[in-house]
């Protein structure tokens, strides 16, 4: 057991966020990670790919169907249940485990492939799709037969999402929206069955927004891959719709009202975010620790050194404190109606999430001062945070880049507390 390497709770320290079946579910996944992931990760890293069974494998567990956002396991859409987990005692601290154990493995690329377009992709469909359409996907794609994106940044259009450009114009029947235009960076696309699209019904801005469903069979969907800094395997993803004829009843939500759609999605995805930059850290934190147990210089161990010391002091004290804001907003987000946690988390949502990437790209820099030339060569003793290293901006800039969620993280507060009553 090494200091801060795992969350407190993990090392036998009191939670009110915890219970059995939280440690429970943490000693299941942990095993299968080890067994399934943790043993490949540089291989698949090198190839740019993991087998599709593996995500199969994931999804039969229950795992996938416990990482949609929701607040009771979605048994209504699948016979698959989490074993160690009564579905009485679900909630969002368990998706969190199942997240921070696939973490452990050292790989966002891995957790990407596994949950990153899944997580935000299914969310819209399960909430806002027609009854017809949800029963007909969403059993298929939490069984893993089939798989799921979400489709929004456009090569003009990142966290700037009220200016994308994909139009989708209704034929004069009234039957199919015709779909043109072109997604990039979307995570998973390449392996995808459907797409959750944001295209532009109406007039410019955000109210001229919808989301629709689009499955890649349909005739002028094209995919291609593309090869990125970090996140190798995370499937990232230029998409062109090219005439693309979607029935009307793949509408997601309301015609014109999609931008509520995304919003609604993004407290989840960026808790997803910080999640995951959280245990990043931890874990750059925790190799740091273990070589400078081992490795040597002037005479003595590097641990043995002030300034080494002081590196991991404050690595485990970022991480920490980061870890603490995470679980308070996930106790509030699950105990919060929807509409409540959009208004009052957003802000402090966002602020978290650049915290939270600002401290794994502190601990990726002070990790591999610590291991040196190690951390500069791919695989072997310094591959961990090498990876990591690599990986870093890929939770920086996706979700809402740092800039854009500090500042919304004090507009959004400063409106909350107007609304509450509060006077400056």
């Amino acid at each position: 057991m090494i200091p801060y390497g795992d969350a407190s709770w993990y090392q036998g320290y009191y939670s009110p966020y915890y219970g059995p079946s939280h440690a429970a579910l943490r000693a299941e996944v942990r095993t299968w990670v080890d067994e399934n992931i943790r043993p490949y990760v540089d291989e698949w890293d090198a190839k740019g790919e993991m087998p599709a069974e593996v995500y199969k494998s994931f999804a039969q567990q229950g795992y996938l169907a416990a990482v949609i956002g929701l607040k009771k396991y979605p048994t209504q859409y699948t016979d698959l249940r989490l074993k160690n987990v009564p579905l009485d005692d679900f909630d969002a601290f368990h998706e969190f485990v199942i997240l921070d154990e696939l973490c452990r493995a050292g790989s966002g690329g891995v957790v990407w492939n596994l949950t990153g377009g899944f997580s935000i992709g299914i969310p819209p469909v399960v909430k806002y799709c027609q009854d017809a359409v949800r029963k007909r996907v969403v059993p298929q794609i939490l069984s893993g037969d089939k798989r799921i994106c979400l489709a929004i940044t456009e090569p003009e259009a990142g966290s700037d999402v009220a200016n994308l450009t994909t139009t989708a114009k209704k034929t004069p029947d009234g039957k199919y929206y015709i779909v043109n235009g072109a997604k990039k960076w979307i995570t998973n696309g390449v392996w995808s069955d459907f797409f959750s699209v944001a295209v532009r019904t109406g007039g410019p801005g955000m109210k001229g927004i919808s989301m629709l469903l689009i499955e890649k069979t349909f005739p002028g969907v094209e995919v291609r891959k593309i090869e990125t800094q970090g996140m190798r395997v995370s499937g990232s993803t230029y998409i062109t719709f090219d005439d693309v004829k979607v029935p009307v009843e793949n509408l997601i939500g309301e015609e014109n009202k999609g931008f509520k759609t995304i919003v609604t999605n993004f407290n989840h995805e960026r808790l997803g975010v910080i999640g995951q930059a959280v245990r990043f850290s931890r874990l750059l934190y925790e190799e740091s620790m273990k070589y400078a147990h081992v490795r040597e210089t002037f005479g003595k161990k590097l641990v043995e050194h002030d300034v080494i010391r002081m590196k991991l002091a404050q690595m485990a004290a970022k991480t920490e404190a980061a870890q603490n804001w995470l679980e308070n907003l996930i106790y509030q987000y699950d105990a919060m109606e929807e509409q409540e946690a959009m208004m009052r988390l957003g802000g402090a949502i966002a602020g978290l999430k650049g915290l939270a990437s600002q401290t794994m790209e502190y601990c990726a820099r002070e990790a591999s001062q610590i291991f040196g030339g190690l951390s500069y060569t791919r695989g072997g003793r310094g591959g961990v945070v090498e990876r990591l290293y690599r990986e870093v901006r890929a939770l920086a800039i996706p979700g809402g880049s740092e800039e854009i969620m500090f500042d919304l993280s004090i507009r959004q507060a400063l409106k909350v507390h107007e609304f509450l009553g509060a006077k400056l």
